[in-house]
């Protein structure tokens, strides 16, 4: 017989998506619900699969979590687990740390969650002694390496060590716990059933590392297809690892190539395509798609000036589709260049092009600048991050803001708008 369990982190229950909240409150509910939704697939996965346990390796909640309704159904789910003989190993990661919900639930004798110590638990079945080896954040930061303080690996059992940590680095992660990949497998164990860092990445060597990335994404940056990590042991010790989906709703990015269009149908008929195409190939229920429209045509000017109306005709296909969602709606058409008539060139795009010259001085970007930052700190905390979480991030925006408003002005005059 063989010892089988399901590891998986970064769950993020209830995690906020107030940007969608503010845009489509229905793909907000969706992709809001859509972790709860995950861990319930986990959950079925484990169930279905039969297996003698299932690994968190940190981060299941969010943060600072007080909701009544998430202690509820965490407490469900657990009970089918428990029901089922299925063990649960938990480790507190940087969010888990947060969360007053993790330190006031109560769950069955068959979940183990570890604490700021390091703890070894042993369980016995299909024939192998495995030892889970596990060590919780006690406060939100942890700068230093965790690994000093994992016990060596015991002698004759199978070794899985759980820990949160964020490795050598990765982009887009903060440092928690950073350790490198030659030190994890110098330790000694079997399997490091790690979490953290939200991208798959499996690192075999003298033993089985693998980050298995979050179960479901929340936003266009964790894009793809969100799986965990199946995992058997067999008879003679060898480690098996399968990568099974569970995310409900997968976000993608979709360009469409608009060049050549003429006719306002001919750019809808090129989304419709391209969302057909896109549904076909996502395997998770829903696509949340972040669309992209590129490329030059007469159609250009229009298209910018009445993009509410395509995002509303591009809402309409995706719905006839079927379970598939536009979160966003992004233009990349290029200029094009002014006809001329008897040797005189078109004066909108000459205002065009004055427009951008004077959005791209300092002076300008210094009155905008000045007046996005008045109007963040207007802002309730919730609302400030629309244009970035940093400098990088706000100059990003300030540079959209202007290229976009001088694109839009010449689109309204050459469709024949007001501007």
């Amino acid at each position: 017989m063989a010892f089988r369990f399901v590891h998986t982190a970064d769950i993020h229950l209830d995690s906020p998506l107030r940007s969608l909240a503010l845009r489509n409150p229905e793909l907000a509910e969706l992709v809001g619900d859509a972790s709860r939704q995950a861990f319930i697939s986990i959950v079925d996965l484990c169930l279905a699969e039969r297996v003698d346990a299932l690994v968190i390796a940190g981060d299941l909640y969010d943060g600072d979590q007080t909701s009544m309704k998430t202690a509820r159904f965490l407490a469900s789910q657990m009970s089918r687990l428990h029901q089922a003989g299925i063990r649960v190993f938990k480790i507190r990661g940087n969010h888990d740390a947060l969360s007053r919900i993790s330190k006031q639930l109560v769950f069955p004798d068959t979940v183990t969650i570890f604490g700021g110590r390091p703890q070894s638990v042993q369980q016995t079945a299909g024939g192998l002694d495995v030892i889970f080896h596990g060590l919780s954040f006690a406060t939100p930061k942890a700068p230093e390496s965790l690994l000093p303080k994992y016990p060596a690996a015991h002698e004759g059992a199978v070794n899985v060590g759980i820990m949160h940590t964020s490795l050598a680095g990765s982009p887009g992660h903060d440092v928690y716990a950073p350790c490198n990949l030659a030190d994890l497998h110098a330790h000694g164990f079997d399997y490091w059933a790690l979490g953290h860092i939200h991208m798959r990445t499996i690192h075999p060597d003298a033993s089985t590392v693998v980050m298995p990335g979050m179960p479901q994404g929340r936003d266009i940056n964790e894009a793809g297809e969100k799986s965990v990590t199946l995992v058997t042991i067999r008879d003679d010790r060898l480690i098996e690892i399968e990568e099974r989906l569970t995310s409900i709703a997968q976000f993608e990015r979709v360009n469409v190539d608009v060049t050549g269009t003429v006719e306002w149908p001919e750019a809808v008929g090129r989304i419709r395509s391209a969302l057909q195409d896109i549904r076909t190939s996502v395997r998770s229920r829903h696509a949340v798609i972040r669309l992209s429209l590129s490329g030059a045509s007469p159609l250009s000017w229009a298209l910018i000036r009445d993009r509410d109306v395509l995002l509303e005709e591009a809402n309409q296909v995706a719905e006839q589709t079927g379970d598939i969602w536009v979160e966003k709606l992004e233009l990349d058409l290029a200029e094009r260049r002014a006809e001329t008539s008897r040797g005189t060139a078109d004066p909108i795009l000459e205002l065009a092009q004055s427009m951008r010259a004077d959005a791209t001085s300092e002076a300008v970007r210094a009155e905008v600048r000045a007046f996005v930052q008045k109007l963040i700190a207007d802002l309730p905390a919730e609302g400030r991050d629309f244009a970035g979480k940093d400098e990088a991030g706000l100059e990003l925006f300030l540079s959209k803001v202007l290229a976009g408003g001088a694109d839009l002005v010449t689109a309204r005059l050459k469709a024949g708008g007001s501007p």
